[in-house]
């Protein structure tokens, strides 16, 4: 039952990634946008956005609660050390949310949907940086796990972790991706004329992750990170990567011609891709401290825990992934055989 509930901990992990990131990603190609474009983006947001923002979040509660229920060990050291961005994450999705909803749905136009559009794009730019420097965190090597953390300075123990350059490049790194899914996906739900500013900005958006990818693996090289050194000599990782960087092509060609299936299929399938390269390169050792790595399968919650969550997943996922599609399908989101 574990394989079950590490699949549910990794399927969300993936489904918030592609469907959360393009919904951040929404905020940050309107911010990136002329004033012309980005009354048509907020138009396209809403239409598109509309039926399903709040669906996307579920993604992320789920994995939390596995977390949480499953992995204590794991989960206690990241609401104690990076208590701080994942507050300031808290704060962005409340934020975005109230902008969201008060710039459409506010019966006053007024000065104040300025306010509410700052807020939005603001928030979707900040929320996904600061998601990527949590999981850079993660991984940076700057965490410092001790018995006494009082014995740690407030900088050691809550800011480093998670304040350095190389957990800033992972943020940017994600925020970049978000706005790549986004504008891949909005190609698909705007007319020909229209489209043409999103396959425009999909193009920038890939050039974007491809650079501050660079950058950050080489910063990381340079500065002997353990993560990075240990990609670099997995053979498995490193084959993904290069069959990752294979299908920018194919990638570039159908966003250029507008293809909508095609290139969501190429997003998402580079998602993946990134995805299990950066999972399997260090896995169950996926937080790395100052001293040693940590793996997510020590001090797992026992047994029975395990078989009453896993049974609740596979009961919770025949209802929610349904509906999903369901909630997809009904508002036209899901366009199986469009080209």
């Amino acid at each position: 039952m574990l394989y079950v509930v590490l699949f549910f901990l990794m399927f969300s992990l993936y489904l918030y990634v592609v469907l959360g990131g393009a919904d951040y990603g929404a905020g940050i190609v309107e911010l990136f946008s002329s004033e012309e474009n980005q009354k048509i983006t907020k138009k396209t947001i809403y239409r598109v956005m509309g039926p399903v923002w709040e669906a996307n979040h579920i993604w992320i509660i789920i994995l939390i609660v596995i977390l949480w229920i499953a992995f204590p060990a794991y989960y206690n050291i990241m609401v104690v050390h990076l208590h701080i961005p994942l507050t300031i994450v808290l704060l962005g999705v409340t934020l975005r949310g109230v902008a969201f909803v008060f710039r459409h749905y506010d019966a006053v136009i007024d000065k104040s949907q300025k306010l509410y559009d700052s807020m939005f794009k603001i928030s979707s730019l900040v929320t996904p940086v600061f998601l990527g420097m949590v999981f850079g965190a993660l991984i940076s090597g700057e965490i410092k796990v001790v018995e006494d953390i009082s014995s740690l300075t407030f900088y050691e123990a809550f800011v480093r972790p998670w304040f350095n350059v190389f957990s800033v490049l992972v943020g940017l790194f994600f925020a970049a991706l978000c706005a790549f899914l986004s504008a891949v996906l909005l190609i698909g739900e705007s007319e020909k004329e229209v489209s043409k500013i999103y396959i425009r900005k999909a193009g920038i958006a890939t050039v974007v992750v491809f650079i501050v990818g660079l950058v950050t693996f080489i910063y990381g090289y340079l500065f002997d990170y353990v993560f990075v050194r240990d990609f670099l000599h997995n053979g498995f990782a490193v084959s993904l990567m290069l069959f990752s960087g294979v299908l920018l092509m194919p990638l570039r060609v159908t966003i250029k011609k507008g293809r909508r299936v095609l290139s969501r299929f190429f997003a998402g399938l580079q998602v993946f891709l990134i995805l299990l390269a950066a999972l399997v390169s260090h896995f169950p050792d996926i937080i790395i401290t100052q001293t040693s790595s940590i793996s997510l399968l020590e001090n797992i919650a026992p047994d029975s825990v395990i078989k009453v969550l896993g049974i609740s997943l596979i009961i919770g996922g025949s209802v929610i992934l349904p509906g999903l599609f369901h909630l997809l399908k009904s508002f036209k989101m899901i366009k199986i055989l469009e080209q």
